[in-house]
């Protein structure tokens, strides 16, 4: 069994996993206690990507290294170049 992240370890693994872009992770005060993740570009211009996550996924680091690994699949396929990544709590 794995040890839950805390969202403050998950916030950094998130935004390592998109470098060189930004990752930006807000929660929204709707008391589900989800987390939306948008990429952006390098100028703070554009919005390459966004997902929105459970507290489930992003407490539970083999969710939360699944969902990064489509996100970052979805941002190669578009055409962004994504520093090489490993899941690292």
């Amino acid at each position: 069994m794995t040890t839950p992240l805390r969202v403050n370890e998950a916030l950094l693994i998130a935004h390592r996993a998109f470098q060189p872009f930004q990752c930006v992770a807000w929660a929204p005060q709707d008391g589900k206690g989800e987390l939306n993740f948008s990429v952006i570009d390098r100028t703070n211009t554009r919005l390459l990507g966004r997902t929105q996550v459970a507290s489930s996924a992003f407490t539970d680091p083999t969710q939360l290294e699944r969902l990064l690994k489509q996100s970052r699949d979805e941002l190669n396929k578009q055409g962004y170049d994504l520093e090489p990544w490993q899941m690292t709590a």
